[in-house]
């Protein structure tokens, strides 16, 4: 494995990377400043949808990572974009905390359908007036599609199974504005002043983050923390750049071998 020639920006996933629930990953907050130190550009994208952008930033303070809201990059920011951008008024499928992060649309007589990781609204009559929603022509929106993630208690279902679920339903296909869309990943890079061959991934889902990364043409390095399973690695194609341990490992990699 050669030298990252030319690497200026490393992105970042945050739950099962940095932290499971309220536990740092051991070493993850040294490691990250560090990072910082080598003058590389650091933002994080994740497709957390239980909380809001600023409720998650204050959350990872706690827990000693040094960042800032604005270097947060969330499907949940993406979704508001493209349902304001098209003047539509979601039915939100989202957790309370993460409500925030919508203030402001009109939600009134919805004519699309959002879906988030919200556990409170998967029930079946809630459900049921999302398909018919669509059934009248309402657009599905899903923030992501993951398909489980980590919690301290073991994996629990993400939002993609009831997505899935609608889709089948329903007859549609859902347009998906959270990771492993190329795009997410791509709106996170003009605040680094660099092009997706200069930028590096690393996360713990081998589909979502490291091959959608790929897939913009970014490198990615899969850690085998929080959702990851033996053998993940060998579900991508092409597959990861690495495969290590933990973040502090992919990040002593990148400074092994900078240019």
């Amino acid at each position: 494995m050669g030298t990252l020639r030319g690497l200026k920006a490393v992105l970042i996933d945050i739950s099962g990377t940095l932290h499971v629930d309220d536990k740092a990953i051991s070493g993850a907050p040294e490691a990250l400043r560090r990072l910082r130190e080598a003058a590389l550009a650091v933002r994080f994208v994740t497709n957390t949808t239980k909380e809001s952008k600023r409720s998650l930033c204050e959350r990872l303070q706690r827990l000693r990572f040094e960042l800032r809201e604005e270097e947060i990059f969330t499907s949940l920011s993406a979704a508001r974009e493209l349902v304001a951008a098209k003047g539509l008024r979601p039915l939100l499928l989202v957790s309370d905390s993460a409500l925030e992060d919508f203030r402001g649309l009109d939600t009134k007589e919805p004519n699309a359908v959002v879906v988030g990781l919200s556990p409170p609204h998967f029930d079946y009559n809630t459900m049921n007036k999302a398909f018919r929603l669509i059934l009248d022509g309402a657009p599905l929106i899903a923030i992501h599609k993951a398909r489980y993630y980590q919690t301290s208690g073991g994996l629990s279902l993400g939002p993609g199974p009831f997505v899935t679920g609608l889709e089948y339903a329903a007859d549609v296909q859902a347009t998906v504005v959270g990771k492993p869309q190329a795009s997410f990943f791509l709106k996170a890079l003009p605040s680094t002043g660099c092009q997706p061959h200069q930028a590096i991934m690393i996360g713990d889902d081998a589909r979502d983050d490291v091959g959608g990364a790929q897939n913009a043409g970014m490198l990615g390095i899969l850690v085998k923390t929080g959702k990851y399973r033996a053998g993940d690695e060998e579900k991508i194609s092409p597959g990861p750049y690495l495969t290590c341990d933990s973040f502090p490992q992919a990040v002593d990699h990148i400074l092994q071998h900078l240019v």
